[in-house]
């Protein structure tokens, strides 16, 4: 049988059509795929991101791509004052729109949490045109969207603007537009609870560090300007790394992880006893005060002595010329004795002193301590008592060696206190950093004497910031401050020792590291 022409033409335009037809459903279901693809990678971009202004930069991007828009803005909820404000706009730069929840287009979306789609945006009532008439732009159709996080609150509004080619916003639109929203509201929440942990770690550090110079005001402010010395070197260690440390660049995570480590470095001070850790004189205030009482007496005594000479030569002879004379000689004895005891008081106040005596010089305490003074009952007691002696005869500074282990065992005390704490992964070594900052490259520092290869980089520099800031800091009652050149004089010869990293060292010069201390006032 001959089908005829007319009917082969009907069946060949019928099967064009259905070809056609699938063609661009093919090419209908090729485009959602690739939205759905392009969501995706979004979604697996927004979850690594966790700088809250990059991601929302990084959203409105994804929403523009996904819809086809010519621009978008992002409205964020405020639900204490009840209003929304634009963190980012297109168009407009960075000018924050406030919004109250409940009016306008992204104000309804946001109470209602469901999408607002507007086809002719000069006919609805809610559009304000008066944004379009300060920037210029002529805008044609909305959709606006929530920002549903996974506690079902409504955390923002996506606004996209202008569908492309001038052709209404879809069905298809409204449900990718919908789903990033949910998406981005989810990697926003995480970026707000990371900012908030960031926060909440900043000022734990902070809390700490006021609580370490609440113990030793003298000292107020050693702790930032150590970690901002220490930063600023590891910042010249990435600019121009010395040749031992080409291999070596710090992160901004990295960096931040130093800062929080250089901040907390001396915290184990608030385990050590408080009257060792501000001593300033080799005797505490109140051994000196006994001491004191001690010479007082010794000169009463003394007093009462001659007084009792003089009355023994007086009572027989009466005030004859011999008597005369002996009291003369009495009183002669009187003012040497007096004058050797006023003497030996103030050798006493010179070696209290943190200061280092002549070679020799503090045998003077033993032969003084051979000296005994009478009491009111007629004992005979030492003016100085062994221990007394002991501590004043300290070559440096004003630590026995018993209270010196107090102090270094501070380091240990840190970092016993940081291990405590559940650091995020990129803060995970402050604990080791801040237990490695009293090490030396020649094993005598403390607490561990650890080689240098098991001392990181960022230990080594701190070992540089700490001993300059400890010696340019503004005066203290057991030391005075020396001058900057000073400073580096003594940091050389630390170097010379093997005990700091002469590389580094030098960074910290030619880079003038010092300078950030100077920005910071």
């Amino acid at each position: 049988m001959t089908v005829p022409p007319k009917t082969r033409d009907l069946h060949a335009e019928a099967l064009a059509t259905e070809v056609s037809a699938l063609a661009n459903e093919l090419q209908a279901l090729r485009e959602r795929n690739a939205k759905l693809q392009s969501l995706l990678d979004v979604a697996r971009e927004l979850g690594a991101r966790h700088e809250v202004n990059a991601l929302l930069d990084s959203i409105l991007v994804a929403a523009k791509r996904v819809t086809g828009s010519d621009r978008c803005s992002l409205f964020l909820v405020d639900h204490d004052t009840g209003m929304l404000w634009s963190k980012i706009a297109h168009g407009i730069g960075r000018g924050t729109i406030r919004v109250p929840l409940g009016q306008g287009i992204v104000g309804e979306c946001a109470a209602t949490a469901k999408p607002v789609v507007i086809h002719d945006a000069y006919a609805d009532e809610r559009f304000n045109p008066a944004i379009d008439q300060a920037s210029g732009y002529r805008t044609r159709n909305i959709l606006a969207v929530p920002m549903v996080d996974d506690a079902d609150e409504v955390c923002g509004v996506i606004q996209a603007l202008n569908k492309a080619s001038d052709r209404p916003y879809s069905r298809e639109d409204e449900e990718l537009l919908l789903a990033l929203g949910g998406v981005a509201a989810v990697a926003l929440q995480n970026a707000f609870l990371h900012r908030d942990i960031a926060n909440l770690f900043e000022g734990f550090v902070r809390a700490s560090v006021y609580a370490i110079e609440a113990r030793d005001p003298t000292t107020s402010g050693h702790s930032e300007r150590v970690a901002r010395l220490t930063v600023r070197v590891a910042e010249a260690v990435n600019l121009n790394p010395p040749p031992a440390y080409r291999d070596v660049h710090f992160s901004l995570n990295e960096l931040r992880e130093l800062r929080f480590a250089a901040l907390l470095h001396d915290f184990g001070k608030v385990g050590v006893h408080e009257n060792v850790l501000v001593k300033a004189n080799k005797l505490h205030p109140e051994q000196l005060s006994v001491l004191e009482a001690r010479f007082e007496t010794a000169r009463l005594g003394c007093l009462h002595h001659y007084d009792q000479r003089r009355i023994e030569v007086l009572e027989p002879a009466g005030l004859s010329e011999g008597a005369r004379a002996a009291i003369a000689e009495i009183a002669e004895e009187q003012q040497i004795a007096f004058t050797e005891l006023e003497s030996f008081w103030e050798f006493v106040l010179r070696c209290n002193k943190p200061t280092v005596l002549e070679e020799g010089g503090f045998g003077r305490l033993e032969q003084f301590a051979r000296i005994h003074y009478r009491t009111a009952d007629g004992r005979g007691l030492p003016l100085l008592t062994a221990d007394e002696v002991s501590s004043l005869s300290i070559p440096k500074g004003t630590l026995s060696p018993e209270e010196r282990r107090q102090i270094e065992s501070h380091v240990t005390h840190t970092y016993r206190f940081l291990n405590q704490i559940p650091w995020t992964r990129d803060l995970a070594r402050v604990p080791e950093i801040a237990h490695k900052h009293h090490e030396k490259l020649n094993g005598y520092g403390y607490p561990q004497h650890l080689p240098p290869a098991e001392i990181p980089p960022q230990a080594r520099i701190m070992m540089i910031t700490d001993i300059y800031d400890a010696l340019t800091a503004r005066d203290r009652p057991y030391k005075s401050a020396v001058p900057h050149e000073r400073a580096l004089d003594i940091l050389g010869f630390e170097a010379k020792d093997g005990a700091i990293d002469r590389e580094l060292l030098d960074l910290f010069i030619e880079s003038r590291a010092h300078e950030v201390l100077d920005e910071a006032e």
